[in-house]
């Protein structure tokens, strides 16, 4: 301690105290610090194992991992800004891109997340597949040709890689277990081609059980009409007939305003976590391309699904 940190002296005590004062006994100066102590470890312990396993079910034992992933619930938002959708807008918006899908069915248009500085761009599966030609517009409006690293239909995920690309602004993959009702979100994507649109919400639900399909081509064509994906909550069928092959995951809820377009695209935290990507949005039925809007229900799939399922998509899947 410095010269100038040292609290000033003072005068010792007047009178001074007797030659033998006893001492105070000793359980009761430590009999409440004592409890304190063992409830915060008891909780500390608890807390610590349940993180470490959490860390083990993300990685699947994999030592690959994603630089971006690297530190769940960082403050990616400047402190001035922080807990605003202005502060998020402004921090993640470099992170995201819009995607333009060419296929033998027509073409879709989608959204993406950067989550490596190269070029490694997370989206739907819906968004990307068949895709014959692929074209990704970064947020500085820079145009890029891609290609399908992987692809994984039963959770609606692909993995695509920008090529000659560098110097990308990496997204902060945050942790969806942390998520609650209520929590404030903000949405990014590039709806009806507007891209970099922002939008906010709060999340409406967890674990909703979302049925997509796995057709291609159906899942493609009905994107075309303007109605979104065709999905399943409750044994109702919603945006089209999903066909024979679908496949079910957990969503997270939200009534952000997600419209066609907004697939691949980020549900964020306001610390600037991604902690979903959104998937699918309910659309009036019969609704046509020129009508079709948000109503409020819209469906991510959590963060923490795409970050267990990255090596297998690094590793060229093709589920």
């Amino acid at each position: 301690m410095s010269e100038y940190s040292r609290p000033h002296q003072v005068n010792p005590e007047w009178p001074p105290p007797p030659a033998y004062a006893p001492p105070a006994p000793a359980h009761k100066r430590t009999r409440g610090p004592a409890r304190l102590l063992v409830a915060v470890a008891i909780v500390a312990a608890a807390v610590g194992g349940t993180t470490a396993y959490g860390v083990q079910e993300l990685t699947g034992g994999s030592g690959s991992g994603v630089a971006a992933s690297s530190a769940t619930e960082t403050d990616v938002v400047p402190a001035s800004m922080k807990g605003t959708v202005a502060g998020v807008a402004k921090s993640v918006s470099p992170s995201i891109v819009e995607i333009k899908a060419a296929s033998s069915s027509g073409s879709a248009t989608g959204s993406g997340v950067i989550v490596t500085e190269d070029g490694e761009v997370v989206t739907n599966n819906h968004v990307v597949a068949g895709a014959s030609q692929i074209q990704v517009r970064t947020h500085d409006g820079k145009t890029y040709s891609a290609r399908v690293v992987g692809t994984d239909s039963s959770k609606d995920l692909a993995l695509i890689k920008l090529e000659d690309a560098s110097g990308l602004k990496a997204a902060t993959l945050g942790d969806s277990e942390g998520v609650q009702v209520g929590d404030q979100v903000v949405a990014i994507g590039s709806p009806e081609g507007l891209t970099g649109t922002v939008t906010s919400g709060i999340v409406s639900a967890l674990d909703r059980d979302v049925t997509v399909s796995k057709d291609e081509s159906q899942g493609q064509q009905q994107w075309q009409r303007g109605g979104g994906w065709p999905f399943e909550y409750g044994g109702q069928e919603f945006n089209g007939d999903t066909g024979g092959s679908t496949t079910t995951y957990k969503a997270i809820q939200t009534d952000a305003s997600l419209n066609p377009g907004n697939s691949g695209g980020a549900l964020i935290d306001m610390n600037g976590n991604i902690i979903g990507i959104n998937s699918a949005m309910y659309a009036p039925s019969g609704a046509e391309s020129s009508t079709a809007g948000s109503v409020g229900l819209g469906f991510a799939i959590p963060v923490n699904t795409v970050k267990a399922d990255l090596p297998d998509l690094r590793a060229g899947a093709t589920n």
